[in-house]
């Protein structure tokens, strides 16, 4: 999470972004090295003369290079809240998808819903009947400080 203020007290910008502590090239090298293990392993099994495991390490693999792939294409995802002048733009970004929201200041509202079944908070903008839910990739905790922190910029235009 970034919180960075922009010159005037009032203005502020916040990116959210997933924990992506394994470079491209990491996860590339992790599974190459996952696949050669279970390759050789299924391969010694094959040569004692249990050769069906093969399919299924290769099945086993596929799914694992799927799996790595959309870690991959999600690598990149962020959710940005700027707070300009008049404006709230609310961005995000999931996979190739980008969507853009942009408020009123004025007439901008904090939502903090925690009346959910799964016992975490849920952060929104609530704009002429609206909700526009942010916070995805935050903690519960972190989401309650954005929620106050937002109120006050808000506010204090």
């Amino acid at each position: 999470m970034e919180c960075t203020g922009r010159g005037l007290s009032a203005d502020f910008s916040l990116t959210a972004k997933r924990n992506d502590s394994l470079s491209a090239a990491g996860r590339h090298l992790v599974f190459c090295f996952i696949l050669a293990v279970s390759f050789a392993i299924s391969l010694g099994f094959a040569l004692a003369g249990a050769w069906p495991i093969l399919p299924f390490a290769g099945a086993e693999m596929l799914a694992l290079y799927l799996a790595f792939q959309y870690v991959a294409r999600h690598a990149g995802d962020y959710e940005r809240i700027t707070v300009e002048d008049e404006r709230v733009v609310l961005e995000s970004v999931d996979g190739a998808r980008t969507v853009r929201h942009e408020f009123n200041r004025r007439w901008a509202q904090v939502v903090l819903d925690w009346a959910r079944g799964d016992g975490h908070c849920r952060l929104a903008l609530r704009y002429c009947g609206r909700e526009v839910e942010f916070g995805r990739h935050l903690t519960d905790a972190e989401r309650e400080a954005v929620a106050q922190r937002l109120r006050q910029t808000i506010r204090n235009y």
